[in-house]
Formats: structure tokens, sequence, C-alpha cells
């Protein structure tokens, strides 16, 4: 049976939804979201110029059709954002203070995934065996993060996302690296682990040179996959630090950055906005 639930759906911003809804089916068209398994749905308030995060066990599909054969349209701009997105699911996933063993083993199977054939689709979008491979990243990274949350990378990029319309993987993706640079020091034996999975860790390294040697690779990929800057997506610059204050607040009143091991507070978002002005 199902109720109506009362109120504006922007009553129900960073609640649980507490009543069933129809039967939901997932058929994912790119390698990203893992959306098709997760308890969480992104609603943009147009009025209020944010993203509302919205949760609860009934949002998860009842079924998900997972067939590369539908994402192999994805233009190589979709394919490399949305591609990113996964990636950051995993890494927040095993880095979250909420990760446990069982998110942990989906995350890190992703993160070696994604490493091994983003590029490959993002180069050739016909490739069917990277473009499985991505499918099945994006699905296991959504399992993790929907176990163990997400951290201060979609935190801060939902705002991004809302104020200056730039697609969610886009904005994950220009974070990426400064955010990580910031949670290294919570969690490097975490970051650490990572390095291991991809293979940039090396003898005699130590757990910190190793996490550097991950978050490097990270910034790699993202430059081999031409990710834009706000200035070349085409971002105001002076509404943008006219915007810091309101995209800090909206960051920390979604409760992504509470989950990650070096707690933000509200100047460190700021600084962290900053420098995405190259």
């Amino acid at each position: 049976m199902y109720i109506w639930l009362e109120g504006e759906i922007n009553d129900y911003l960073g609640k649980i939804i507490p009543n069933p809804i129809p039967p939901l089916v997932a058929i994912p068209t790119t390698a990203g979201t893992g959306s098709e398994v997760t308890q969480f749905t992104i609603i943009s308030d147009t009025k209020r110029d944010i993203k509302m995060l919205l949760k609860g066990p009934y949002l998860i599909p009842k079924l998900a059709v997972i067939d590369p054969f539908f994402t192999l349209s994805a233009p190589p701009k979709v394919t490399s954002s949305t591609g990113l997105d996964a990636l950051t699911h995993a890494i927040e996933a095993y880095t979250s203070k909420k990760a446990q063993p069982l998110s942990d083993i989906f995350a890190i199977s992703a993160v070696k995934r994604i490493f091994k054939n983003l590029l490959k689709t993002y180069n050739n979008g016909k490739d069917t065996d990277a473009r499985r491979e991505m499918s099945i990243a994006a699905l296991e990274a959504g399992i993790a993060f929907n176990n163990s949350s997400v951290t201060i990378v979609h935190g801060m990029s939902r705002p991004i996302g809302a104020l200056f319309h730039i697609p969610h993987g886009l904005s994950n993706a220009m974070l990426l690296n400064n955010c990580l640079e910031f949670a290294l020091k919570g969690a490097v034996e975490r970051f650490c682990d990572l390095a291991k999975a991809i293979g940039t860790y090396k003898e005699g390294m130590t757990e910190l040179e190793g996490g550097q040697s991950f978050i490097n690779s990270v910034g790699k990929l993202c430059s081999d996959l031409n990710i834009q800057t706000l200035e070349e997506f085409g971002v105001d610059r002076n509404k943008y630090f006219r915007s810091l204050d309101k995209m800090a607040q909206d960051a920390l009143q979604s409760g992504s950055p509470q989950n990650t091991r070096r707690n933000p507070q509200k100047e460190d978002i700021v600084k962290i906005y900053r420098s995405l002005w190259k």
C-alpha cells in the first residue's frame, strides 16, 4: 500500500523517506551514479539554488538492468565525468568514517576497474569490454557508498552544480584532487591502500608518500580526461566568489563533509573552493 507524503518535497531534505513507493526499475545509460543500487536521490531546488539529498530504503530500485550496451552512445565528456563520479563514490566510500569491511571490498574493486578502463572508454566509446568493466565498477561503487556514504567531494560538489548548472560528475571531478589533498592527513593508511590497489605504491615509501602517489594518479587521470576548469566551463568569476559563503553552508548542511576522517570546518571548505579558480 502506498501512502502519499504530506507537504513539499523540500520538507524531506536530509530526512529518510518513510513510506513505500511504487516499484522502481533502473536501467543505467551511463557508468557513473550507481543509482540502480542506492537509497539516495538528488532533486534540484531551483528556487533556493540547492541540490536536495533525499534518502531511504524505499528509494532502492526493485530491479536493475545493467547492460553496457546502453552506455555505448555516451559521448567522451559524459563518459569521463560519469566515470569520475563512480571513482569518487569508491574513493569516498573507502575513506569515509562509515567505511566497513564489506563496503571496502566493493570500493577497492571499483577503483581498480576504473583505473584500468575509464581512459579506454573515453578514447574508444565502442570498446565493449571496457564499457562492461565500467558498468560493473559503477555498480560496485554504488553498493559501496550506499553502505558507507560519501564525504567532502560530494558535499562540496552539489552547491557548485546547483548554482552554476555544472553536471554532477564534472563538478566532482573539478573538486576531486583538492578535496583528496585535504582528506589525506585524516586517512593516510586508507589512501596508501588505494595506492597499493592501483600499483603506484613502491617499496620503501611511507604510508603518506603512498597515499600522495594515489592522489597524484587521480590528478593525472583527470588531466588525461581533459576535465574542464570552472573558468573553461564558463562560470562567472565574480558570482562564484560572491557565492563562497552560501556554498560552504550548503555543503555542510548536506552532512556529507562530516563523514570525512579529517573533519572539515567551514573555513576549510571556503579555502578549497577558492583554490579551484586557477
